[in-house]
């Protein structure tokens, strides 16, 4: 029994032929020359959406009527005072070849020597410790070598120090450009004049940098120890004097209601709240603080933006509220329509900034601590009258009385009987039972038993 004879198909009859599905033709692409096969394979062909390379910096195909060639044609330097005539390769276009100064010539920059005459040495000149030839070579090797003084002093004749040689150039410098201006106000601006060689000055110099360049390591650690030791002294004194800025007394312009209010702080203070201090008080005292250690941090950085020391303010006046505190005085800036921050942040500007946010935050406080003292208040107006007297028990005999015991009442409860009376009585009524005595008696004469008969009253 084979799978033809559970279908149903003679065994003569031939098999069905399949369709095979076609597949589509792979796009075959030829990676294209001068790309790598890594490239190619990220990019997958595509062209970049932005250009790798300006168009600018591309080479431009010269004109296809420009015939350029390259000639051996002789040029002359005027940087050179000789006659000296070299030859190099040039850029012909067209066969005409250029014209003009040589091309490197433009660098070729020297210093502007001061020269000086003979009556002018004699008159303004002279000194003692230098003679005319040995002024006039060292002029000649300044302008030769522009102001090298480190090679000038090894072509000078005479054994003379680089910073001897410094100091008689700029001297005769000096001493010319006096003595051909007009008026001292003309050159006061000139660098030879506003700023003169110091020679005691740079031997200085150059023995505290030779000190420097041979110390050893060991030297360097200790110096960088004493350098430590001398900011943290530094910091530290920074810290006492603005310690001691924060503790002085109110300022004489403040005025005598401001000296008063700082002075005495429990002043304004309710009688109901007098065992603790109010929470204004304690919120500016903390901004007081906040505001020392702020400026302590800030000046222990010498330089800093007046906005970044704003917002370190307002951030120290602004810590001891909660984020919606914050929110809301920002919300309430912005009603008044008051920038977050000043568009023009000056000093005064900043200070006042500063103010009306401590203004705001303190109206804030004041706001919540005057809606808690009126639900305080409704709270207990709500508990006095919920509060009635206890229902009168009845008390031991004694004697010939038996009196009802009547509770102690407060202030308040006695207050609330006298306005409601009404009411108190509908409540002792339904209170009554069988079997229980009713309102305690007002009068002594009432509140005794009554008299029994006897067989005489008959």
């Amino acid at each position: 029994m084979d799978a033809k004879d559970i279908l149903g198909l003679p065994k003569n009859s031939l098999p069905i032929p399949q369709e095979k599905k076609s597949r589509p033709p792979k796009d075959s692409q030829r990676k294209p020359d001068g790309i790598s096969r890594e490239v190619y394979a990220l990019t997958g062909g595509l062209a970049p959406l932005m250009p790798a390379i300006d168009s600018s910096q591309l080479k431009k195909q010269p004109p296809k009527d420009e015939k350029i060639t390259w000639q051996w044609l002789p040029f002359t330097n005027s940087a050179r005072k000789d006659t000296l005539q070299l030859y190099h390769w040039v850029r012909v276009v067209n066969g005409v070849p250029p014209t003009g100064d040589y091309s490197f010539a433009k660098y070729n920059k020297s210093v502007d020597i001061v020269k000086y005459t003979d009556e002018e040495y004699e008159k303004y000149l002279n000194d003692p410790g230098w003679t005319k030839e040995e002024t006039d070579q060292l002029f000649d090797l300044c302008q030769r070598f522009d102001l090298r003084f480190i090679v000038i002093a090894d072509r000078f004749s005479s054994s003379r120090t680089v910073e001897e040689l410094k100091d008689r150039y700029y001297s005769v410098c000096r001493a010319i450009v006096v003595a051909r201006a007009p008026a001292l106000g003309d050159i006061s601006g000139n660098p030879l004049v506003k700023e003169p060689y110091n020679v005691s000055q740079e031997i200085e110099r150059k023995r505290a940098l030779s000190m420097v360049l041979s110390q050893t390591k060991h030297q360097e650690r200790k110096d960088a120890e004493v350098l430590a030791e001398a900011k943290r002294i530094t910091e530290s004194r920074m810290a006492a004097k603005v310690a001691e800025e924060s503790e002085l007394p109110v300022p004489s312009n403040a005025g005598p209601e401001s000296a008063e209010r700082a002075s005495f702080p429990g002043d304004t203070v309710s009688p109901s709240s007098n065992v603790q201090l109010p929470s204004a008080t304690i919120a500016s005292s903390a901004l007081t603080a906040d505001n020392a250690s702020t400026l302590a941090s800030l000046r222990m950085l010498r330089v800093y933006l007046r906005t970044y020391a704003l917002d370190q303010m307002v951030q120290a006046a602004s810590s001891s509220a909660g984020l919606r505190t914050i929110k809301r005085v920002e919300q309430t800036l912005q009603e008044l329509g008051v920038n977050l921050k000043p568009r023009v942040p000056t000093k005064s500007v900043c200070a006042e900034h500063l103010e009306l946010r401590k203004e705001i935050l303190t109206l804030l406080n004041l706001q919540k601590q005057l809606q808690y003292k009126e639900a305080e208040g409704s709270s207990f107006r709500d508990c006095s009258y919920a509060d009635t007297p206890s229902t009168p028990k009845r008390s031991n005999r004694g004697g010939d009385q038996d009196r009802t015991f009547v509770p102690d009442m407060s202030f308040g409860e006695s207050c609330i009987i006298g306005i409601s009376g009404e009411r108190v009585g509908k409540r002792d009524q339904k209170r009554k039972a069988p079997g229980r005595l009713s309102e305690a008696p007002s009068s002594p004469a009432q509140s005794k038993r009554p008299r029994k008969l006897k067989a005489s009253d008959l």
